[in-house]
């Protein structure tokens, strides 16, 4: 049986996911996330509520961002119409639950993920409500055992949906994560899908739900091998420049990013995403033989990780 994808029933499950990930992550950081529940105001272009909750300046992550938002709007953005041109303008609902982990060790990796659901109604006046999400890493320093059981854990998520799920969404990530004009991916990628739909209402609420619940078993255990590894300045200077690639391709490249502002949603909590440190140093090149350079010739680009 699977559960009706009603509003009620994706929003209550949002609202679980979250509290169950910000609580493993404070369990394992010692720390306490600020919890900032909004809403929008009357006359505001979106209207609806959410909840953002922050840890920053913990003891494992320096900043580590989880936020619900659902909102209502009179008019589609058009970063969200780009496969959908007959929904162009349409009223619109939307929730989710998007998280970016910025560890403090360099050897951490990043790790972004989303899940979301978006419904509008066509020309008809039907309602069409459509999916979204994954995850994905982001190293610093390169670990091959690390970038294998992320993608086996969504490898795993995806299985009971079909076999095609996991490389379709693989190689969307792929595409979907990448610096246009670095010609860089951003990180060791993950799955991705968007507009999604085609197993029907039921079945693809399941599988989104499949997908957040696979985050806690994907990520935390690489956490915790990497989270105390001692480290230097060295290590320390190229997270911060790596962290830039992430700034950048959040500004500039991320439909989410640009639904949120676009749609006029909340800028604080859009870019719960950005790193509390970052930098930018003129060609940047690491040199040959050193675990820098292996981030960009092992690990930065397409590859079958299982």
């Amino acid at each position: 049986m699977f559960e009706t994808a009603s509003p009620d029933t994706v929003r209550l499950y949002l609202l679980d996911l979250q509290s169950r990930i910000t609580g493993a992550v404070a369990a394992t950081d010692g720390g306490s996330f600020v919890v900032d529940s909004w809403e929008k105001a009357p006359g505001e272009p979106l209207q609806g509520n959410g909840i953002t909750k922050i840890l920053e300046n913990g003891a494992v992550f320096e900043r580590a961002g989880c936020g619900f938002s659902h909102v209502r709007g009179p008019r589609l953005p058009p970063s969200a119409t780009q496969h959908r041109p007959e929904l162009a303008g349409a009223p619109f609902e939307a929730m989710g639950v998007s998280l970016v982990f910025h560890p403090r060790n360099p050897y951490a990796p990043t790790v972004h993920m989303n899940v979301r659901m978006l419904a509008a109604k066509n020309p008809q006046g039907q309602t069409v409500c459509w999916f979204g999400g994954g995850m994905d890493l982001t190293p610093i320093y390169g670990f091959e055992d690390d970038a294998v059981h992320f993608h086996q854990s969504c490898k795993d998520a995806l299985a009971p949906f079909g076999d095609d799920k996991y490389p379709r969404f693989k190689t969307w990530c792929d595409d979907y994560f990448f610096l246009k004009h670095r010609n860089e991916p951003r990180g060791v990628g993950g799955v991705f899908f968007d507009d999604f739909s085609e197993l029907g209402q039921e079945q693809s609420f399941a599988m989104l739900r499949a997908v957040g619940d696979a985050f806690l078993g994907a990520y935390m255990p690489i956490l915790e091998r990497r989270k105390d590894l001692a480290y230097g300045s060295r290590e320390r200077d190229f997270q911060l420049y790596r962290r830039g690639r992430y700034v950048e391709f959040n500004l500039v490249w991320d439909r989410g990013t640009h639904f949120g502002l676009q749609s006029g949603g909340r800028t604080e909590s859009i870019l719960l995403s950005m790193p509390p440190h970052a930098s930018w140093s003129y060609q940047n090149l690491p040199a040959a033989g050193t675990p820098e350079a292996a981030l960009y010739s092992q690990f930065l680009v397409a590859r079958d990780w299982v």
